[in-house]
């Protein structure tokens, strides 16, 4: 496992977006443009490929989905699911 993304790993992530922390044992849900990133994220891909998975699936602006994307893997490093110095490049 990548250490950077080994928390991530530990998700349980239902069809529908419900999550589990095992670690933490905190629950919480994510929408389909969250679930999306996390599950790129956790599989290794890019920033370029995360977008492209957005934009397949949802009608908006490439540079927008893409900042929104660097935007929410800061709140997965506040949120310590990520490492603080973790960069999705």
């Amino acid at each position: 496992m990548d250490a950077a993304t080994d928390r991530l790993r530990q998700l349980a992530i239902s069809a529908s977006g419900f999550i589990f922390d095992p670690r933490s044992g905190v629950t919480f849900t994510v929408n389909e443009t969250g679930k999306t990133i996390i599950e790129g994220i956790r599989d290794g891909s890019g920033l370029d490929a995360i977008v492209s998975a957005l934009d397949d699936g949802f009608a908006c602006d490439r540079a927008d989905l893409r900042r929104d994307t660097l935007e929410y893997v800061r709140q997965l490093r506040d949120q310590s699911l990520l490492p603080a110095d973790f960069q999705l490049i």
